[in-house]
């Protein structure tokens, strides 16, 4: 493909974007295709011969988009929000098509220092001190995994450079929640702890950490000779929303002197609303956070803001200085190979920068202030509904529903509430989610898809009572 047949074709995708953003409504929601269907219909070897851009947009449109479940629809309550607002569509589109890498500063000095600048646009937005210094990771998962490893390291005084940690006497201690995220069990395990020095630290009738509950655990393990090492506190767990409380929690971290970790990834969107950062109170005595601009704030997925307190240790931890990546500017600048675990990184910053400069401040604020009440409004219209019941605070904008018809008995419920959940689903109008809570099933709703308006909820609510009856 040379570069004026580049042109004509892209010129082609972008309308072919465009097109589904502006029908994605008319699709269902969720992919109606069977386990196996599109990998069946796929070729089985690569082709030996190219083949025309039309023929590969052909098979996209008949092989391709039909197995896709569509998260930008205005019926997608599942998961979380992953928005890919237009603007970061086409900061994304423009890293790729510049190819260019961040494998040091001199490699791509703007890379680096957009990165740098949006990266403290958006500390300044959320209401964090300019003691944090944050760079871009792929997801909350990876910031996990940093996290921890930061966090042995300076418990083990750096023992990386030694033993490491199977030299230590005492094994080293994690502390978070039964409701916190999958990830922290894993970079747990992928940072060495162990799945025996996890500790799930009992949570409130909210959902959330309870502090005495950990400071007791804490004191019973350097009782047994163990070494408490972090805490991983959760701001918008993933199953109800639930908030630990971050100045109680940080208060016992510091001391005790043990490592705060922050996840925030999709409740982080919400502190640009000041209103709503009473849900991170005592978040400046935590040693660092995540929050994912990919989730809810509308940044095309990957883009997750990793902060810290102290960069210095962050760079001890994860610096490499190949001499053939060396250069006489290292001192002056940021090389954020060093900030993280990949060599080079991607240009993520365009589409962050896109977005904040394209929409403006006030009028994501606005999006996010409309989701939110979108929420209360189908919260209300639940309280008020026979049967139907809330099972968690609906601090956000995800709700926790179960319908427990009379007469049902409790040992039928779950059969009953996967089967209806499915149902809607499988309909194509609408995409929730499934979850235990309590170890009972039942359903989450999680509103925040770009186009979804009241009137979406409100049909929402009129499907879910039609369903459940049905």
């Amino acid at each position: 493909m040379d570069v004026e047949e580049f042109r004509a074709c892209a010129h082609q995708l972008i309308d072919t974007i465009a097109d589904y953003h502006a029908g994605v409504a008319d699709l269902p929601v969720m992919s109606q295709v069977m386990p196996g269907e599109v990998l069946k219909k796929l070729p089985a070897h690569a082709p030996v011969s190219g083949e025309s851009f039309e023929r590969i947009m052909d098979d996209f449109n008949s092989l391709i988009l039909p197995g896709l479940s569509h998260w930008q629809h205005p019926g997608f309550y599942g998961y979380f929000p992953a928005n890919a607002a237009l603007p970061s569509i086409l900061g994304d589109f423009l890293s790729t098509g510049l190819g260019v890498l961040g494998l040091s500063w001199q490699s791509s000095p703007a890379l680096t220092e957009l990165e740098e600048k949006t990266v403290d646009w958006m500390r300044e937005l959320l209401g964090l001190s300019s003691r944090w210094s944050g760079v871009i990771q792929d997801t909350a998962s990876t910031s996990a995994l940093i996290s921890l490893i930061s966090a042995r390291e300076k418990t083990s005084r750096y023992s990386l450079a030694a033993g490491g940690v199977q030299a230590e006497v005492a094994p080293l201690i994690v502390y978070t929640s039964a409701h916190a995220h999958s990830s922290v069990d894993k970079a747990a395990l992928l940072a060495g702890f162990g799945k025996d020095n996890i500790r799930y630290v009992p949570t409130d009738e909210n959902y959330s950490l309870d502090p005495a509950a950990l400071e007791a655990a804490i004191i019973a393990d350097k009782a047994g000779g163990f070494t408490p090492c972090a805490v991983v506190a959760t701001v918008g767990t993933t199953t109800s929303t639930a908030i630990d409380p971050i100045k109680p929690i940080s208060q016992i971290t510091q001391k005790f002197g043990l490592w705060l970790h922050v996840d925030c990834a999709m409740a982080g969107s919400a502190m640009i609303l000041p209103e709503y950062r009473w849900m991170w109170e005592g978040i400046e005595q935590a040693d660092s956070l995540v929050i994912n601009a990919h989730k809810w704030l509308g940044v095309a997925f990957d883009c997750s803001l990793y902060y810290v307190k102290d960069a210095q240790h962050l760079i001890r931890v994860m610096s490499t200085n190949p001499t053939y990546l060396q250069t006489s500017v290292d001192s002056e600048v940021k090389n954020l190979r060093d900030w993280g675990v990949p060599l080079g990184r991607r240009f993520r910053a365009l589409k962050l920068w896109f977005l904040l400069r394209s929409e403006g401040v006030e009028k994501i604020q606005k999006r996010l202030r409309r989701d939110l009440d979108n929420a209360q409004w189908l919260a209300t219209a639940i309280k008020a509904a026979p049967n139907w019941k809330l099972l968690a605070p609906v601090s956000l904008q995800t709700l926790c529903i179960r319908y427990e018809p009379a007469g049902l008995h409790a040992a039928d419920l779950d059969a009953f509430t996967l089967a209806w959940a499915e149902k809607l689903n499988r309909s194509g109008f609408a995409y929730v989610t499934p979850a235990t809570l309590d170890d009972r099933w039942m359903v989450r709703v999680s509103i925040g898809a770009i186009p979804t308006e009241q009137e979406h909820v409100a049909s929402l609510w009129q499907a879910l009572q039609q369903t459940v009856i049905s």
